[in-house]
Parts: structure tokens; sequence; C-alpha cells
């Protein structure tokens, strides 16, 4: 049973600024922690049902079972990323993790 870490980033104050340090510090966080088999990073730019976006970017990690995204996120770069996330994260941002069937 595969798993994935679903993050939802809420719109930044200053969207140039958020961009800039994803790009240049998180992702190569994101990089080194262990176990991420990969991972990808997209922005919204509408809502299917034509109702309000909430939200700014998704960025998803896929690991190869839960057991494993745990692992990730007890080691040091996973810790690393985990405290990056924080100093970004705009308010109302959210994390999920989901698993295949």
């Amino acid at each position: 049973m595969s798993a994935k870490l679903v993050v939802l980033y809420a719109t930044p104050d200053d969207p140039a600024a958020f961009d800039a340090h994803y790009r240049d510090v998180h992702g190569p966080l994101v990089d080194k922690i262990p176990g991420v088999q990969r991972w990808s990073l997209a922005k919204f730019v509408g809502a299917a049902d034509e109702g309000d976006v909430p939200y700014y970017q998704i960025a998803e990690l896929h690991f190869a079972d839960p057991d494993a995204l745990q692992a990730a996120f007890a080691s040091n770069e996973g810790k690393a990323a985990a405290a990056d996330y924080g100093q970004i994260a705009p308010a109302g941002s959210r994390m999920f993790i989901a698993v295949d069937d």
C-alpha cells in the first residue's frame, strides 16, 4: 500500500518571496528526505466547480508505504523540511496523509 503526503498551501502574503524560498530552500530540503520516491508541485489556477480557490499550491510526496512516510519524517532531513514548512506555510495551509487501497 503506497502512501503520500499531500500539502495544501494557503495563499502567501508575498507570492514571489514564497516561490523563491520554495525553489531555493524548501524544494532542496524535500529532495533530501529519505524514502521519497518522487514529489510534485503545482499551482492552483481555478476551481472546476467555479467555486473559491482557497489554496495557492499543492505538493505531493510519494512513498512506498505508510511506514516509509513515517520514517522519512522521523529522519533529520524530514525534520528539517518540516521545520521549514512551519516557517513558510501561510496560515490555513494543511497537510494530509493518503494511502492507496
